[in-house]
């Protein structure tokens, strides 16, 4: 097996195209180069290496406010599943920041003086009614903030952090991305998927295939945990979940005020 990092024979795969390709066509390009490379890695490097990918952030080097103009910044993300090479004259320069609410994000650097929809979660709307999260990914973002103060767990949660310094948000699989994968103070991991509309009772079969892949690929002896969070769990899921212990539901709530601002005048 070759030493190379993975990234490397990602960008390598990809020095030869000028067009859009799509991530399974890179996997290819590298599995022929490199047999036996793992799958996992080389989803993980597309992701890191793709400057406009809101999902980059949580890759080692990518943790901290940087201007994307390394090595390590070849990839344009185009549409779901479909890169194209990075070409700052043709997508302008990206950068890594901090925004107001004091988290990581990506955005154009000409264009640092708004957020931009490509790299942060939508505000919270109405709907059907219901104060709910507009986007799946505020939701698991708020919660991988706040792992620590969820209650109700045989010990304190934190989220998971693997050798390569990569967090348990959108965790990459071979079966699909882990929404977050936790580990408590007790060395039990916990995967969390997050349901806000519809499709919340076949949340159990796909739950179930994240905590395989786990506990073949990580747990090692450990416990492995699966909790479902959504607005409202329906009969349906409740019933199914009854026959699997390892697996918890959640639903979450939200309340918001809004107040009447006054002018205040000046002396």
């Amino acid at each position: 097996m070759s030493d190379m990092p993975v990234w490397r024979m990602v960008k390598e795969a990809i020095a030869v195209l000028d067009h859009e390709v799509s991530n399974q066509e890179i996997k290819q390009l590298v599995l022929a180069n490199h047999p036996g490379t793992n799958l996992t890695s080389i989803n993980c490097a597309i992701i890191s290496g793709s400057v406009n990918a809101a999902s980059r952030i949580h890759y080692g080097e990518n943790k901290k406010p940087r201007i994307s103009n390394t090595e390590r910044d070849y990839l344009f993300k185009v549409g779901e599943g479909r890169v194209i090479p990075y070409s700052p004259a043709k997508h302008g320069v990206w950068e890594i920041y901090k925004n107001p609410e004091n988290a990581i994000a990506v955005r154009l650097l000409e264009d640092s003086t708004s957020e931009m929809e490509s790299s942060t979660p939508a505000p919270l709307t109405p709907d059907e009614g219901t104060s709910t999260f507009a986007l799946e990914s505020h939701l698991r973002d708020y919660l991988a903030r706040n792992l620590g103060s969820l209650t109700g767990f045989d010990g304190k949660l934190a989220l998971y952090v693997d050798v390569d310094k990569r967090d348990g948000v959108e965790f990459q699989t071979d079966v699909g991305p882990i929404d977050i994968l936790a580990i408590s103070d007790k060395n039990e991991l916990y995967v969390f998927e997050l349901k806000l509309g519809r499709g919340v009772d076949a949340a159990l079969g796909q739950i179930l295939r994240y905590m395989g892949w786990v506990t073949e690929h990580m747990a090692k002896g450990r416990k492995v945990h699966g909790v479902i969070v959504a607005e409202e769990i329906g009969k349906k899921l409740k019933y199914a979940a009854t026959l699997v212990n390892q697996v918890r539901l959640m639903e979450y709530t939200l309340k918001f005020e809004v107040q009447t601002v006054a002018l205040t005048k000046q002396a």
